[in-house]
């Protein structure tokens, strides 16, 4: 006897009744409300060419997934893009944006107690908010990389791309560039649909979704509306159909063993510093007692780059790609893969690799032979950052080991801004901004722009960064302390960091020291005022101040039954001990 489905309802029941009516109404037959029911979720928006082309992708989904037996209804999200939507509130509403996707998802799921889904992955907070919303709801689901955007060429051949925009738009108050130049640049920088091309947060999080074994084998990262993506398209329906009627779940995928896939992936493809909290947030709704920055931890010291796509060297997106993009990575960890760990479509990871072809390993190589010979994710502690921070290094670029100086402290990016351009910060200082966690902004403000305009000065690798802000998956210049925790408006010791304090970073020992004595710093904390949480309780930064964890715990919004002045100072507590 078949297993009965979440969506079926008991036959002449009220609510079997009204749900008929509006199916019936919609077109649907009888023989239709006894078949799978999949969502197709759509996170398409006007506002960014990373959504452009999601509509016709969305309708081909749903012709999918009929032929394969199934009814597949569209349901549309908030639609998250940097770029544009970090224009507002400092930003705030970019990763917050992320939860309240999978808030989205899980209303129409869970409400309409459908059977599947179909994630529409685009942008960088889209592919996160999907595997959250997975984990959550733990119902079947398919998640459908979307593709990267065609870049353009200047006149003399050279490539443009939307990181050459926003890195030259750094130097246009110190002469870098002209407003005509720039303006150039982004006329020339985006040729079509699809996400930043690079290993930037988007493409670096479709790698790990196929790294946790949640995509079509072989469909990470791709050419938006490119052969690939669009045969995806075409088979996601039977493979989506089929996991609903084998039972395959997200919880049962997404494992210890493929999360440590997943930070190889990421480690050896030298992504997106943002990839860490989003691990950790996906691990967290999972229920998984999973510390991803432990994992990142671990690897580090074995799992070394294999590719070098911009911003971390000079490969595009399309070559690595054409060499057989995140599976030909994961071919190539070798005995490091779990190959146990299964997938959505019912094979193993060793299943998989086994048939995947390495097609360039001069832009994909072996772990024996690595493009670099340091990890470029590297996760620092310190009594600067008791509970962690995250540093990005690329993959062929020396940098100092160890940068010692003193702090210049900023509460906001404008005001650092500011004083990089009218030379008020100099070599030698580490520039200490925060005011941009979760809680503190709230929502969690973007520090990319304050490291552009350090190096539109010229002085990338002669000032360190210390900010609990997140950054652009782009960002891969000069030595930033990014993402410290606890963050500045809590309890700890970035909060009561002063002009002039000696601060030293040491990435081979991966520290970051605040080198103050302790009774100074206990002083410090004793005549600071507590943080309040925006009043404005009808926001939904308000909102997301009041709900949002830590970003060790991946800043998901899972809830806390005490105030926040009592998590502060508990929290406290916590860091003195």
């Amino acid at each position: 006897m078949s297993r009965r489905l979440r969506s079926e309802v008991p036959e002449g029941s009220p609510r079997w009744a009204t749900r008929r009516a509006q199916w019936r109404a919609l077109g649907l037959t009888d023989d239709d409300l006894t078949k799978p029911k999949i969502a197709i979720v759509n996170s398409s928006s006007g506002l960014a060419p990373c959504f452009a082309h999601l509509d016709p992708v969305a309708a081909a989904v749903k012709r999918s997934v009929e032929a394969a037996g199934g009814v597949g209804f569209e349901i549309r999200t908030v639609a998250p893009t940097d770029f544009i939507m970090s224009a507002g509130r400092g930003g705030g509403h970019v990763l917050s944006s992320r939860d309240l996707l999978a808030a989205d998802i899980e209303a129409v799921v869970e409400g309409a107690q459908l059977d599947g889904m179909v994630c529409l992955a685009s942008c960088d907070k889209t592919t996160p908010g999907q595997l959250m919303a997975a984990a959550r709801t733990d119902v079947p689901t398919l998640v459908l990389a979307c593709g990267y955007q065609s870049c353009g060429r200047l006149d003399n051949g050279e490539r443009v791309d939307i990181e050459e925009v926003f890195l030259r738009a750094g130097g246009l108050r110190f002469g870098g560039i002209t407003v005509d130049g720039l303006c150039d640049l982004s006329e020339r920088a985006i040729t079509g649909p699809g996400v930043c091309t690079g290993m930037g947060t988007a493409n670096s999080m479709h790698i790990v979704a196929e790294a946790l074994g949640m995509t079509l084998p072989g469909t990470a990262p791709v050419r938006a509306n490119g052969e690939t993506m669009w045969r995806a398209v075409e088979a996601s329906g039977e493979a989506i159909v089929r996991a609903v009627r084998e039972d395959r779940r997200p919880r049962t995928i997404m494992t210890p063993g493929a999360f440590a896939n997943a930070v190889m992936a990421v480690l050896a493809v030298s992504g997106s510093i943002n990839c860490v909290k989003h691990l950790q947030a996906i691990a967290r709704e999972s229920g998984a007692e999973i510390d991803v920055y432990r994992l990142f931890e671990k690897y580090a010291d074995t799992i070394r780059p294999l590719a070098a796509v911009r911003p971390n060297g000079e490969d595009g997106i399309e070559e690595f790609e054409d060499a057989g993009g995140a599976l030909a990575v994961l071919k190539q960890l070798g005995e490091a893969l779990e190959g146990d760990a299964v997938t959505v479509t019912g094979d193993t990871m060793a299943d998989r690799v086994a048939r995947a072809v390495v097609k360039d390993e001069r832009v994909i190589r072996p772990l024996s032979d690595p493009r670099g010979d340091h990890p470029t994710v590297v996760v620092v502690r310190g009594s600067l950052a008791p509970d962690t921070a995250i540093v990005k290094l690329s993959v062929t670029e020396e940098r100092p080991a160890t940068f010692e100086g003193t702090a210049r402290v900023f509460d906001d990016a404008p005001s650092a801004i500011a004083a990089i351009e009218g030379g008020g910060v100099r070599p030698g200082d580490v520039l200490v901004l925060r005011g941009l966690g979760p809680v503190g902004t709230p929502g969690m403000g973007m520090a990319s722009q304050t490291v552009f305009a350090l190096n539109g000065a010229g002085l990338t690798e002669r000032v360190a960064v210390v900010t609990d802000g997140q950054l652009s998956g782009l960002v891969n210049k000069g030595i930033v302390v990014g993402e410290v925790q606890p963050e500045g408006v809590l309890p700890g010791p970035l909060g009561v960091v002063e002009d002039g304090d000696p601060i030293s970073i040491d990435l081979a020992a991966r520290r970051v020291d605040l080198l103050v004595d302790e009774r100074e710093l206990e002083r410090r904390h004793a005549e600071r005022p507590p943080h309040q949480v925006p009043g404005d309780s009808s926001g939904w930064l308000s909102v997301y101040a009041r709900s949002v964890e830590p970003l060790h715990r991946g800043a998901t919004l899972r809830g806390n039954d005490l105030p926040p002045s009592d998590r502060s100072t508990n929290a406290a507590r916590a860091h003195r001990a």
